[in-house]
């Protein structure tokens, strides 16, 4: 049996929701705070992996489900002990370096990890995160990464293609150029990493001289320079929305309430 683990990535502060108690994550949307949407689906599909279809077990198990915690860790730990394992990012130093302490909580036989952000990944159906670890293994990645089309794309990564459709980078806006703002898909940040390619790269990744931390999408560049096999699994427009400030809330609640009637 494949087995893949999952790491939420719910450490961060979330400077710009002005909250100092409580993690963004534990924000309610809908009916119950965001991050029990993901843990509650990622627990659901592992088992409809493991249905019999047709006489046959599908070969694929999701387990376990990691969650970072950091700041204001005891308002995740409250709603999620008994259901993920923690991990602690005492030092909050990006997403390159709650992944890597993400990594410490792994046992031994997991062979790759499905990697997600606590504040967005409630609005990823079970289609999606399947497709993606299909198209994953169909195609023997080191790495694979969502992509998903957005009608305003202003603050998020670009995703950059060469002339056969290939995914060759992702620029952040601020270092796009004008005809790289004009794209419209995007980097979500819903990834999944063969362990082993981890392992060899994930301490090359270099600090942004700019805030100081080490992010995911630096992955994607030491890849492509030691030519790792990259898939992306284009979603198209898909109902989502990262969660940064309570204007961005309160937008993700108009969604998540169109989409669950």
């Amino acid at each position: 049996m494949k087995k893949i683990a999952a790491i939420i990535l719910a450490a961060g502060q979330g400077s710009r929701m002005q909250s100092k108690k409580v993690n963004k994550v534990v924000y309610p949307l809908g009916k119950k705070q965001m991050i029990l949407y993901t843990v509650e689906r990622l627990a659901d599909l592992s088992s409809t992996f493991l249905k019999p279809r047709r006489k046959k077990v599908l070969d694929l198990f999701i387990s376990p489900i990691i969650v970072i915690v950091g700041f204001a860790k005891e308002s995740v730990i409250k709603i999620l002990e008994g259901k993920v394992i923690f991990a602690y990012q005492n030092q909050r130093l990006g997403t390159a370096h709650a992944l890597m302490c993400g990594l410490k909580k792994l046992p031994g036989d997991i062979g790759a990890v499905l990697v997600l952000n606590g504040d967005d990944s409630a609005f990823y159906t079970e289609s999606i995160i399947k497709k993606l670890i299909k198209t994953h293994w169909a195609k023997n990645a080191a790495l694979s990464f969502l992509t998903i089309t957005v009608e305003n794309p202003m603050g998020l990564g670009r995703v950059i293609r060469d002339g056969n459709g290939k995914a060759v980078g992702i620029v952040e806006e601020k270092d796009a150029t004008l005809v790289q703002r004009k794209i419209n898909e995007i980097n979500p940040a819903c990834y999944i990493f063969e362990v082993d390619f981890l392992k060899k790269y994930l301490k090359q990744v270099k600090k942004s001289e700019v805030t100081g931390e080490y992010y995911l999408t630096s992955l994607i560049d030491i890849a492509i320079k030691n030519n790792e096999q990259i898939e992306t699994m284009r979603g198209g427009k898909i109902a989502w929305r990262g969660i940064n400030t309570p204007k961005e809330l309160l937008e993700a609640e108009r969604l998540f309430s169109v989409i669950k009637k």
